[in-house]
């Protein structure tokens, strides 16, 4: 038997059998990927839709998939690649230098390894972030962060923006929707947080009934506040229907406007709605001057001069002048 460390689930694997993420297999004395460097999609998306708001504002990323996922969740959007095996797929291959040379070729400044889980296909997310520093660009991960530690350092050592999914806020959440266990991803957050200059921003998705109590989105916000700071941008999401939760209604607005005022409440600095046609606009923390106004993934620098207020100097937290 060989034991994966890339994730908490250290799955222990006879010789040739998939672990659990259905991307990885035991080969000899390793657990690697089962078909290594494929890919399921390339695009070129707003970072914002990432959703990064905080790093490089306007610009484009050159965004990654593969196969696979070491989570369950069962309202997953991308169910049709994060529950696929790599074995039984038909997706395609380039190499880290292609994807770094395309990335050049359409000017995007990124590179994002995102859509599905980016920590099971590990070795080509290293590989071509490695490259991507070499040629002077940036890699930014999606990630649910429940990565183990032991992987953690080798994974980003090269990464220089990650969205983490906070997905709830409780143990028994974790484990009904995704299958999962909170603390890791908590770990993952802290972790990433400690990086200097590492830029970090945090999803969660309010699903209905599900982890949208107050009393659990109050923990989670003062938990943000008081292990990571009051200047990392949360994303609050609309949930829609999908995979095995079709029986679960869309989000209500009122929820979102909800959560919004208890983030707020918690000293958030920086709170954005997704998934709906709200505008998010980036605020002063100080002064309260509209820095970056928002709608949708169209974006417009009004206030923001070399990272700080136009208007009373504050330093705002991000990634601002396109290197």
């Amino acid at each position: 038997m060989t034991q994966c460390t890339i994730c908490p689930r250290e799955c222990d694997l006879k010789e040739g059998q998939t672990g659990a993420c259905g991307a990885r297999h035991a080969a000899g004395d390793k657990v690697v990927p089962v078909v290594p460097g494929i890919l399921s999609a390339i695009h070129l998306d707003p970072i914002e839709k990432k959703p990064l708001n905080h790093f490089y504002p306007g610009t484009t990323a050159l965004s990654l998939g593969s196969f696979g996922c070491n989570l369950f969740c069962k309202g997953c959007q991308n169910h049709e690649i994060s529950r696929a095996s790599a074995k039984d797929t038909s997706g395609f291959r380039m190499s880290p230098a292609q994807i770094v040379a395309q990335a050049k070729a359409y000017d995007c400044p990124t590179i994002a390894y995102t859509y599905n889980e980016p920590i099971i296909w590990a070795e080509f997310v290293e590989e071509t972030a490695l490259a991507a520093h070499e040629a002077h660009l940036n890699n930014v991960m999606v990630t649910a962060g429940y990565v183990h530690e032991k992987s953690r350092e080798k994974l980003f050592a090269h990464i220089d923006a990650a969205n983490v999914d906070l997905k709830g806020f409780t143990e028994d959440f974790y484990q009904s929707w995704t299958g999962a266990h909170l603390q890791p991803v908590l770990d993952t957050l802290e972790y990433l947080n400690s990086i200097p200059g590492f830029c970090l921003e945090i999803t969660t998705l309010l699903i209905p009934g599900m982890n949208d109590r107050s009393s659990e989105l109050e923990a989670e916000f003062a938990w943000i506040t008081e292990h990571l700071g009051p200047d990392i941008p949360l994303h609050l999401s609309a949930f829609h229907p999908d995979y095995k939760a079709t029986n679960i209604p869309c989000t209500p607005i009122e929820t979102l406007l909800n959560a919004n005022r208890l983030a707020k409440a918690a000293g958030l600095h920086y709170v954005y709605l997704g998934n709906v046609r709200i505008a998010s606009d980036t605020i002063c923390p100080a002064c309260h001057q509209t820095l970056i106004k928002r709608m949708g993934y169209m974006t417009q620098i009004v206030g923001l001069k070399d990272g700080k207020c136009s208007q009373c100097n504050h330093d705002i937290y991000g990634k601002w002048n396109r290197p």
